[in-house]
């Protein structure tokens, strides 16, 4: 696959400095221009101003200009216009608007992070010392953007112009309501579902561990009990643990770890998912709110209005 990751994403908000603390005290690094950065992928985020929260662009890298040809061929297949020019394409997703740049870009590096220690019955990995995620006190910092999670009112159309489109491959499906798509290994970088409105439902970004998650969680809502959303749990679709909070503007936000990893596509069956499974394994019931925003009504009203 010439794709290899997310490079970064725009996102509008109304009041772009109450957003902007809320991803400091996230765990993203204040860079200039509105960017904000992970702690091994870079400038990731940039929060600008626009009338209603939407996604304004998704950036994901390439490996060289041919993966930029080949997908500007593909494109226009889909009588889907794309532009080329130094080392970037530009183009739009048809359905909800939001202009998508395939970058050539360096693929990203992680240096291996040694296994967190756990005990278990016959497997002592720690004795003499209490576990790590009791020790650590520092603030919990983001590795990086694991992928992004889109409502479209045509998904069929937005999960063809991501995989027949751009290259994408399908991990999981859930049936009649979206598709969990890659561009690297990770299970999913991408997840298109079925909404009455175009809107940005969450962002996901990794850390260490499940230690990690819930501490960065934590943290977080100490002083700001309204940002929870939902969690702990885990996943049944990429398997990973995760916790989400909401921003000022009402986008969800995402802390995860332990996501599955797709190195050989002849090894992974995806699968179509239904009922509770499409949504997680093991953890609280989502609330009605994560289903279906509290805004989207505003959101459906405010598109009906801009059309």
């Amino acid at each position: 696959m010439g794709l290899h990751r997310l490079n970064s994403l725009v996102v509008g908000v109304p009041d772009v400095a109450a957003t902007a603390r809320y991803y400091r005290d996230f765990g993203l690094a204040e860079d200039a221009d509105g960017w904000f950065s992970t702690r091994d992928g870079g400038r990731q985020l940039k929060i600008v101003h626009a009338p209603r929260r939407r996604l304004m662009e998704l950036s994901i890298g390439a490996d060289d200009p041919d993966d930029l040809a080949r997908i500007r061929g593909q494109l226009s297949s889909l009588d889907i216009q794309a532009d080329i020019a130094g080392g970037t394409l530009v183009t739009r997703e048809p359905v909800t608007g939001f202009q998508v740049v395939v970058r050539i870009a360096e693929r990203l590096h992680q240096d291996p992070e040694p296994p967190t220690p756990y005990n278990g019955p016959g497997r002592l990995e720690r004795t003499s010392t209490r576990a790590p995620g009791v020790l650590r006190t520092g603030p919990v910092r983001p590795r990086k953007l694991g992928h992004v999670v889109v409502g479209s009112p045509d998904h069929e159309r937005t999960i063809r112009f991501f995989t027949a489109g751009l290259g994408f491959k399908t991990s999981d499906a859930i049936k009649g309501h979206g598709a969990f798509m890659r561009c690297s290994t990770d299970h999913h970088n991408v997840l298109a579902l079925a909404a009455p409105v175009a809107f940005l439902h969450h962002t996901s970004w990794q850390v260490e561990d499940v230690d990690e998650v819930g501490r960065g969680a934590t943290a977080m809502l100490e002083d700001h009990p309204e940002r929870h959303v939902w969690g702990l749990g885990r996943h049944h679709a990429g398997s990973n643990f995760f916790w989400y909070l909401k921003d000022p503007a009402g986008n969800f936000s995402e802390y995860y770890s332990d996501m599955d990893s797709i190195l050989d596509d002849q090894l992974w069956t995806p699968e179509t998912l239904e009922g509770a499974k499409g949504l997680f394994n093991w953890g609280p019931p989502p609330p009605p709110s994560f289903l279906r925003p509290d805004d989207l009504a505003a959101l459906m009203t405010g598109a009906h209005q801009a059309g």
